[in-house]
């Protein structure tokens, strides 16, 4: 098994003219990643220098995932494991028992002031930032560009939110999962149809009467469901209080080629658009 150690030298002989191509250095170096967001969190870190195998494809739950034969293979063959951390990918650590692996595990939520045990980190894109340190430190390379991205993704985000009114500022969604990008950006959570930070759990029929009380209490005007659900539950609860369904956010996991969560940096914009315009009524956009 090649150890992390080796990265410096691989990187210096790929960057050499005439020593190897891009193709070569992603046969030699290999990063398996769990998530989606931690998959393109990575990407734009390692380049064309290293290759990155994403365990979750577009859309899968990360809460009830499921291993399967080649994700062990994947870990077998791994130089190095970055995980988002907490019991999102808590699965992994029996995975890597059954590969055999030894690579180093960078667990990125080690970095980060969690909320709670919160492990949606990635919602605050300064928290993505500090994750995209550490994957600097671990492949020993550098995307100032792409950190510029997220610096500007932040303030863009911020400057969006800040149009609402904050008589408007209240969310309701699938689950607890953007405790984070709430509170970076001025937003009450005012519940979710699912009391968790978790999508495991089930709504009960007291669960749903609560947050339809709320809802109408508080005014609020839109639910939101994620893209990874059926949204069912939320249809109902705004029939029953006049809300309006936002348009579906990228929660638990990014979108496909094509779709407006299809990167970490779409998905967030993707979310500000939909949260703006369905909090006022369509009245403010992006």
């Amino acid at each position: 098994m090649k150890r992390l150690l080796w990265l410096p030298v691989l990187l210096l002989v790929a960057a050499l003219p005439g020593c190897g191509s891009d193709a070569a250095a992603d046969e030699t170096f290999t990063v398996v990643a769990t998530t989606t967001q931690v998959a393109d969190l990575t990407r734009n870190v390692a380049g064309d220098r290293a290759g990155v195998v994403q365990l979750l494809q577009p859309n899968a739950d990360p809460h009830d995932y499921e291993i399967r034969p080649h994700d062990v293979g994947a870990l077998a063959d791994a130089d190095l494991i970055v995980r988002s951390g907490g019991e999102l990918d808590e699965w992994l650590e029996d995975a890597i028992d059954g590969s055999g692996s030894d690579a180093p595990v960078v667990n990125l939520s080690d970095a980060i002031a969690l909320r709670d045990d919160d492990p949606h980190w990635w919602q605050d894109p300064r928290n993505a930032i500090i994750a995209v340190h550490e994957l600097e430190r671990a492949l020993h390379r550098t995307a100032p560009a792409y950190v510029a991205q997220l610096e500007q993704l932040d303030r863009d985000t911020a400057a969006c939110i800040d149009k609402l009114p904050r008589s408007d500022r209240k969310l309701v969604t699938t689950h607890d999962s953007l405790g984070y990008y709430a509170a970076r950006y001025g937003l009450d959570v005012i519940g979710a149809v699912i009391p968790s930070q978790s999508t495991e759990g089930q709504p009960s029929a007291g669960d749903v009467a609560e947050l339809v009380d709320t809802i109408r209490a508080t005014g609020v005007k839109a639910v939101f469901a994620e893209s990874s659900v059926e949204p069912k539950v939320e249809e109902a609860i705004a029939r029953e209080t006049g809300a309006t369904v936002g348009t579906p956010l990228w929660a638990d996991t990014l979108g496909p080629k094509g779709s407006s969560g299809a990167t970490y940096i779409d998905s967030i914009r993707a979310n500000t658009r939909a949260i703006v315009e369905g909090l006022s009524g369509g009245a403010v956009t992006c």
